[in-house]
């Protein structure tokens, strides 16, 4: 069956008291918008329409980073869901399958909820995603007569009897697309908000002889950002979620409710975690590795028994072969590490080629930067690079060479030589005894003038 998203991502969030659209708040990561988007994205959907409204243009720069076959609406004045959702009605005009309606700041609505719903449709013409609350508060209630849904009362209109209903809506609504528009169509706004709401489609359905009914999910999955205190939780269930799943696939985390996962991070099993580690977006890490303490890593791979850390930053392009380590205040970026090759301590390796079984001395730095432009550098294979070696890119090392202790390399080295960099050394015999004499009389008479 052909599917169509149609993710809501217009509101202001007023209540988060911030410049950002709600949306585009981040969560492990990533926008809460696109959270939404990869649920909708395990059902292959023809099409994508993200209705924008606040802050439009960031909302359209966000969703087409993410997936740029998307198609971004506007919402020019926000006058209820229904209303929202008709402003997709243009994108899906020559579009003939299920239409589903999921709203940009819900993020945790999982992909086989999203199936059931599509399930649920083979025997009824509307599907409303539904769930128990613990406290059903200002949610609207799903009121049912057994399997069939018969309407959706909003809180502000609902009676005392129906707000004794502990069954309650999510918003998220599946439909034929012909028949959601046709039914938007028929919705009017003679409610407490003088909004158009999108839940009024399922009374009209039936008074057209049509089916609804409900699927339900748990109460976690509908949870909705509006605060920056939700927003909060919402990233202490998902980094819990993802720390149980990292433990059922053979993760080890001593201290894991330390450990901070982003939206798309893969941990091979038999990885160790150690505390105190954070992963943003875009990081891969094979089996086998070991990541210490204290280590940030995004954008980056690490291959299978790698050791990482602690105090390590991996930034992104950082792609590291097997068995390679990269030791304490050491940062990578865009640069490839070659097998078994070593940058134990104090380094920066930017913009860099490094060889297999190399070895990279403390304190050593890729000078890629002058100021205008990047520049690479590149190492070859069983390299020894010398503690404190400042090689000043472009430049290449080739294989089995060696740069002695405090070395400025400013043009390349032949395969198994020897480059050596540094000022003579001048010596001065007691002129250090010399000097500290001075520079304590100095002082006195600096303190008996004062």
């Amino acid at each position: 069956m052909k599917t169509a998203l149609i993710i809501l991502a217009a509101g202001r969030g007023t209540r988060m008291n911030s410049d950002l659209p709600k949306v585009l708040h981040p969560l492990a990561g990533a926008p809460l918008l696109v959270h939404a988007m990869q649920s909708g994205a395990s059902l292959a959907p023809e099409k994508t329409v993200i209705v924008a409204g606040h802050g439009a243009a960031e909302v359209r720069k966000a969703a087409l980073a993410h997936d740029a076959t998307v198609t971004v609406t506007e919402q020019t004045e926000q006058l209820g869901t229904a209303h929202a959702a008709a402003q997709a009605r243009d994108s899906l005009k020559d579009f003939d399958g299920t239409a589903i309606v999921l709203f940009g700041d819900t993020p945790f609505v999982r992909p086989e909820t999203l199936e059931q719903m599509v399930g649920a449709l083979k025997s009824h013409d509307v599907v409303i995603l539904g769930f128990e609350a613990e406290d059903p508060a200002r949610y609207g209630r799903l009121v049912m007569r057994g399997d069939d849904l018969e309407r959706i009362v909003e809180f502000k209109d609902a009676t005392d009897e129906e707000r004794a209903i502990s069954l309650c809506n999510s918003g998220v609504v599946a439909c034929d697309a012909r028949l959601l528009f046709d039914l938007i169509d028929a919705i009017g706004n003679d409610n407490a908000s003088a909004e158009y709401y999108l839940t009024d489609i399922v009374g009209l359905a039936r008074a057209r002889d049509l089916s609804a009914t409900v699927v339900t999910c748990e109460q976690a999955e509908t949870l909705g950002i509006n605060t920056r205190a939700e927003l909060a939780q919402a990233e202490a269930a998902f980094q819990a979620r993802v720390r149980t799943t990292a433990f059922e696939d053979g993760v080890t985390m001593p201290a894991p409710d330390t450990v901070h996962f982003a939206f798309d991070t893969v941990v091979g099993r038999d990885t160790v975690i150690e505390p105190n580690v954070v992963f943003g977006p875009g990081v891969t890490v094979e089996s086998g590795a070991q990541i210490r303490a204290f280590s940030h890593l995004e954008g980056c791979h690490v291959s299978r028994g790698s050791v990482i850390g602690p105090y390590a930053r991996l930034r992104p392009g950082a792609e590291l072969a097997e068995n390679v380590r990269i030791g304490n205040f050491v940062e990578i970026k865009n640069a490839q590490i070659g097998q078994g090759t070593k940058v134990n301590h104090l380094s920066y390796i930017g913009d860099a080629t490094l060889g297999s079984g190399t070895n990279v001395g403390a304190g050593t730095v890729t000078c890629n930067y002058d100021g205008v432009m990047k520049h690479h550098t590149h190492i070859g294979d069983n390299v020894f690079i010398g503690s404190d070696t400042m090689l000043v890119a472009p430049v290449h090392i080739g294989d089995a060479a060696m740069t002695a202790s405090g070395s400025v390399i400013t043009s390349d080295v032949e395969p198994g030589a020897l480059a050596l960099g540094r000022a003579h050394q001048v010596e001065k015999p007691g002129m250090a005894v010399k000097l500290f004499e001075m520079l304590k009389a100095q002082k006195a008479r600096n303190q008996r003038g004062s």
